[in-house]
């Protein structure tokens, strides 16, 4: 069997779950929502990155590449565990049902998760063995990510090169006195650690046993703020004062004259080559610890990347730098076998690095994406049309940096790219967006997915992220409640029947 069968799924981040608590969470709205995909016939849920969010609220800035999210902890499971009381959750906020209001919901969800410490601190010793062993298990990556927020809170949250320099620097006096006074705080961070991992672990096996697989999301690059950086500043293009050399981007192309600057420390692959790539292997093998497939963001800077100079504030002024390629594909297959990685390979390509690209990805079985979207833009060319799709790719109606379809569609678009749509999709204004869903689902593609917002057919408000924006909704939304209902699962798996994806 090829390890991506005819199949379809949906996107939709924990965090836009409904719920009473401010946020998304791990509780019994995801348990619905795992439901709904396989009544709708659905193999695929996929998420956005599961770390620690840090600048902008963004978890593609997140502060830990291997944490997950203490956000996404469901009070009523720790009330069913005895971390919590009834008691505890009377008097919450009354937060929107709408948007994630991340200021309000992180202050009133840490100080609940650090009363849940607490009660968790007066239980039996028995019941902190899990606990223990789940500390032992995950050192290699918690010691220091506990750590690294106990001191972030220790110095008002500031960033780590902000800290005193000791402590920035890793001295070795410096950090063993951190921990021995800061003990209590690490301890508590590496219990908020373990209660999102066992709640996530509960959550995927539940969705397995329900046939619906988890895809997740590695972005390529890590924020210079993160425990990554921190606690491994050899592995990238840092100075002697610990400040980035070159920086992440890509460069001026038809959507922006400027590019983009995103500022990630890029990585010192002669370094990471030197000790066989251990710190990918290991994030690797811990994210495949968490979902059952891993979409790559920005894949292409395997191939190459886009260096710009520190202190450019566009990203004109940078030059195309040779990625590992190959190499750190064949040391991670050698240590874990087979994976199955989806590769976001989107972007403004010369022809050399675009054949480059793709003898990469077919060398190892990556498939890459098709945003159908993209077709009707007369910027992409060709590749986004279904009649020039490829099996091995998945095809995405939009991902959480479009526009919903029924806002781009009503909003975004002009009068000759609707006019295309329709004439392409056979279909109608009044129906587009199912339109689109129904084209995605009918093409060769072996993998199809869609977004929540465009099975609901929401509008512009409902995006997700509007790229370079600090704009306070990106991230933000969230399912209204009740509106995934079964008219929309029997409507998807129709179509998903019809088209041969079902399991």
């Amino acid at each position: 069997m090829r390890p991506f069968p005819r199949r379809s799924g949906v996107i939709l981040h924990p965090t836009s779950l409904p719920g009473p608590y401010g946020i998304g969470d791990l509780g019994d709205e995801a348990y619905r929502f795992v439901d709904f995909l396989a009544a709708a016939g659905q193999t695929y849920w996929q998420v956005l990155p599961l770390s620690p969010t840090g600048y902008a609220d963004s978890p593609y800035q997140g502060t830990s590449a291997f944490a997950g999210n203490p956000l996404m902890i469901n009070p009523d499971r720790l009330i069913a565990d005895g971390h919590l009381t009834s008691a505890d959750l009377v008097d919450h906020p009354a937060f929107s049902d709408d948007r994630v209001d991340f200021g309000a919901v992180i202050g009133w969800k840490f100080a609940l998760l650090n009363r849940a410490f607490a009660r968790f601190q007066a239980m039996p010793s028995t019941n902190r063995a899990r606990f223990e062993q789940f500390c032992d298990e995950q050192a290699a990556w918690l010691d220091e990510a506990a750590l690294f927020m106990a001191l972030k809170q220790a110095y008002g949250m500031r960033a780590w090169t902000e800290w005193p320099s000791a402590l920035a620097a890793r001295d070795p006096d410096a950090l063993a006195l951190a921990r021995a006074e800061l003990a209590d705080v690490v301890e508590v961070h590496k219990y908020f650690q373990w209660l999102f991992f066992t709640q996530w672990q509960e959550l995927r096996h539940y969705a397995n046993r329900h046939g619906i697989r988890i895809i997740g999301d590695v972005p390529i690059f890590v924020a210079l703020d993160s425990a990554d950086v921190w606690a491994n500043p050899h592995l990238f293009c840092l100075d002697a004062n610990l400040r980035s050399t070159v920086v992440s981007g890509v460069p001026p192309d038809y959507f922006s004259e400027t590019g983009q600057l995103w500022g990630h420390p890029l990585y010192r692959w002669d370094v990471m080559a030197a000790d066989g790539y251990r710190w990918w292997i290991d994030r690797f093998r811990a994210a495949f610890t968490l979902v059952d497939v891993v979409r790559i963001d920005h894949f292409r800077g395997f191939y190459n990347y886009w260096e710009i100079p520190a202190g450019e504030t566009t990203a004109i002024n940078g030059r195309w730098v040779d990625g590992p390629r190959a190499d750190l594909f064949m040391a991670v297959a050698a240590a874990l076998g087979e994976v199955a990685i989806i590769a976001e390979d989107l972007g403004d390509f010369t022809p050399e690095s675009r054949a480059g690209l793709d003898a990469l990805m077919a060398q190892f079985g990556f498939p890459g994406m098709r945003i159908l979207q993209f077709a009707f833009n007369r910027r992409e060319g060709d590749r986004f049309f279904p009649h020039n799709y490829p099996r091995a790719c998945v095809v995405y109606t939009g991902t959480h940096d479009n526009d919903t379809l029924a806002g781009w569609f009503t909003n975004s678009s002009t009068d000759a790219e609707r006019r295309d749509a329709l004439r392409y999709l056979c279909g109608s204004a009044d129906d587009i967006v199912w339109a689109f869903i129904r084209t995605a689902w009918m093409s060769v593609a072996d993998t199809a997915l869609t977004t929540v917002q465009d099975l609901l057919g929401l509008g512009s408000e409902a995006r997700m992220n509007l790229p370079g924006t600090l704009g306070s909704h990106n991230w933000t939304w969230r399912v209204p409640s009740g509106a995934l209902d079964r008219h929309r699962a029997r409507r998807l798996r129709d179509l998903t029947e019809i088209y041969q994806r079902l399991p």
